[in-house]
């Protein structure tokens, strides 16, 4: 049998999906489970027996001894505690059990998570609860629960319950709106989203030697290799057969998974590559982004190599981030966001873009900061990445449907054209109506925005949460007014016009890379927040605080809560950072620098002792040179270990102290590194101490 042919065999396999629940449910415990997964109805407590003995069974069958609640606290990454399925009996024995309520609550210690001041570190109790909404799945030989996380008092600990809270935020208010245009058919709407991963892949005996690397996620120091990405050969290329293996190795293992991975390529800078899914709803699409980083780590380690997913692992070359396909889709099959074939007369859709837009310009703060962290502000604004100013595109032909209603001008719609392509043997199809822009932050993709913004490592809760909220707050507003509307057509187009005229700042269809966007953005008087610490305050802004509340997606100790999280998140990867190349100048660099100028001394040493009138210009002139770089290496690291022991005279609060790491300490970081650079630039790399960039990126 071909591999092809295995593929619908294997798909879902390790996941208790529809198709397991309804051949091993009963049949009425099997339509209560889907009303709560489809329709957003509470479960019935009285089914969680019958659903967990059938989990059981089903993950025993597979050879799984053990269960965990799966979670995604505020750490970014996801968490687990595995109990066995063993109950003793009498005489000695064991049985293997799981109960409804093991499956519905646990309750791990929540002291030793992030909780932004939520918990005190001697208040432990923490609660896990059953999402139905999301698939649980086997993972290492254990059933894989997936779970919100709060605390005894009833905070979100998590990033899955204020997701959730969102997606049923927008489907309140966006049936609102489709009950005003007459459907009554739709009984639930959804946020789906298709997240691209970005990532490097590096050998893992490289990679063992580079302590930055190991504890930072990214290469503290590094000249620029010969060859970066100057050709741009890499984008699409070839694909190298030992990267091709690990590909075809990882689709297998998200297969099982149920996780729609479908394409795979190479990506702009060497050693980088891609994986794209297929859409699916927001909570799923969450889910299966953390497993699916999870496993590209672990598949890497069976080929010999290492998945980095940091932002910025190497300086000179693109980081990687992680594209947001967002868009709204309905149970009867519908998707908001689609334009049909005339926008001009599609009312529905319009009203759909407009909230969009004024979402995205009067909540610019908040879309910045769902992508801060300090591996991201690598990217934003290097010409590689969007800027870290929020905009849209629309595209020639949206934005000039949208003008003629402002203008109350008549709109020509773009006739068809056919691509010819000069070769009469070559196919004809037909021309897009508009091209793409691969420099803006949020753009509009056909039926679909694209917020380009997120870094790779990112979980895409954060930012879907922003979006939905946001999204939902016009469409409310909205809401309101046309609910009282005495004639609804000519208020839906005064909505709709309005609102482009009022918030079309936030529109730019050009090149976002450019200095003369960033003049011209000020102008228009939208956020150019360039960091975390200059972006975090504005999620607490009074507005924001309002807002998340207003629709009970955070409280606003939750937000303060996050707000503290983040910040210290930021320092402590900016302390740790420092200290690491701290640590590799003092015990790797300055002795390997050392120990090479030591060979050139006995170099001309021994040469002059053959032939004094030899000349050892090439020798002095280089320990010369590397004794002065290291002289100034060596001044440089001492002001830095200086500047780390005032790092406790800036504690006093979370944002004093980003801002230290950000204005002292990381300024300094740069200038350590620019001098170890150098030094790498003239030593001889059988005396360098850990593998260049030219080994890193092309050894594979």
């Amino acid at each position: 049998m071909s591999a092809s042919t295995q593929v619908p065999e294997i798909f879902g396999s390790l996941v208790f999906n529809d198709h397991v629940m309804k051949e091993r449910l009963p049949k009425e415990t099997y339509k209560a489970l889907k009303r709560t997964m489809e329709k957003g109805k509470s479960l019935d407590p009285s089914i969680a027996n019958i659903v967990a003995n059938a989990m059981k069974d089903w993950a025993v069958e597979k050879g799984v001894t053990h269960f965990t609640h799966w979670f995604q606290p505020m750490t970014g990454v996801t968490a687990e505690k595995h109990d066995s399925f063993i109950s003793p009996t009498e005489g000695g024995g064991v049985i293997m059990e799981f109960s409804g309520k093991e499956l519905v609550r646990g309750e791990p210690d929540a002291s030793s998570f992030p909780s932004g001041g939520l918990r005190a570190t001697f208040e432990a109790r923490g609660y896990t609860a059953w999402d139905p909404t999301s698939y649980a799945f086997i993972k290492d030989n254990a059933l894989c629960i997936p779970t919100v996380f709060y605390s005894y008092s009833g905070e979100a600990l998590d990033k899955k319950t204020p997701l959730l809270r969102s997606m049923e935020d927008i489907n309140r208010q966006a049936l609102r709106i489709l009950r005003l245009f007459g459907d009554t058919e739709t009984t639930r709407v959804t946020t789906t989203v298709g997240p691209e991963q970005e990532y490097f892949l590096v050998d893992k005996k490289l990679y063992s030697q580079r302590e930055d690397l190991i504890l930072t996620g990214r290469t503290l120091f590094g000249a620029k290799p010969p060859k970066g990405q100057e050709m741009e050969d890499h984008y699409f290329g070839s694909i190298k057969p030992r990267v091709m293996a690990y590909m075809k190795d990882l689709d297998q293992e998200l297969w099982k998974l149920g996780i729609l991975a479908k394409t795979e390529h190479n990506e702009v800078a060497p050693a980088q590559h891609e994986l794209a899914p297929i859409f699916s709803n927001t909570n799923t699409a969450t889910d299966h982004n953390q497993l699916t980083m999870e496993i590209m780590k672990k598949v890497a380690a069976r080929h010999d190599l290492v998945c980095l997913l940091h932002e910025k692992p190497f300086a000179g070359v693109n980081g990687s981030g992680k594209h947001n396909n967002w868009s709204i889709s309905t149970d009867t099959g519908a998707n908001l966001l689609e334009p049909g074939e005339s926008p001009r007369e599609n009312a529905q859709f319009l009203l759909f873009l407009s909230a969009v837009i004024k979402a995205v310009d009067e909540y610019q703060d908040l879309l910045r900061v769902s992508v801060a962290n300090a591996g991201n502000d690598h990217r934003l604004g290097a010409n590689e990445a969007p800027p870290a100013i929020v905009s849209m595109f629309l595209g020639d032909e949206l934005t000039e449907v949208l003008e003629s209603i402002a203008n109350d001008a008549p709109y020509s719609p773009k006739c068809t054209e056919v691509m010819k392509l000069g070769v009469h043997t070559l196919p004809r199809f037909p021309k897009d109506t508009t091209d793409r822009n691969r420099t803006s932050p949020f753009a509009f993709t056909g039926n679909k925005f694209e917020f380009r913004m997120l870094g790779s490592t990112f979980s895409i809760s954060g930012p879907n949460i922003v979006l939905n909220t946001i999204v939902a707050e016009e469409l409310s507003q909205f809401a309101d007014v046309l609910e009282q509307s005495a004639d609804f057509n000519a208020d839906l187009t005064k909505l709709v016009k309005t609102t482009y005229q009022e918030h079309k700042r936030i529109i730019f269809n050009g090149n976002n890379y450019s200095d003369e966007w960033v003049a011209e953005a000020e102008c228009r008087g939208l956020l150019n927040l360039k960091s975390t610490p200059d972006a975090l305050p504005y999620f607490v802004a009074d507005k924001n605080v309002a807002l998340f509340t207003k629709h009970k997606i955070f409280t606003s100790t939750e937000m303060l809560s996050r707000y503290e999280i983040l910040l210290e998140n930021y320092s402590k990867t900016i302390g740790i950072e420092a200290l690491t190349m701290c640590d590799m100048v003092k015990k790797q660099i300055l002795p390997a620098i050392s120990k090479y100028t030591d060979k050139l001394c006995r170099s001309a040493l021994d040469k002059r002792a053959l032939l004094p009138s030899i000349s050892c210009e090439m020798e002095e002139t280089l320990i010369t040179k590397l004794t002065s770089l290291s002289a100034s290496l060596c001044k440089k690291v001492n002001q830095l270990d200086d500047e780390l022991l005032k790092v406790k005279e800036h504690e006093g609060s979370a944002k004093e102290l980003a801002d230290y790491y950000k204005d002292v300490i990381f300024a300094s970081m740069q200038e350590v590194r620019a001098v170890a650079d150098e030094l790498e630039s003239v030593c001889s790399q059988e005396d360098w101490p850990f593998p260049t960039y030219s080994k890193l990126l092309y050894d594979i």
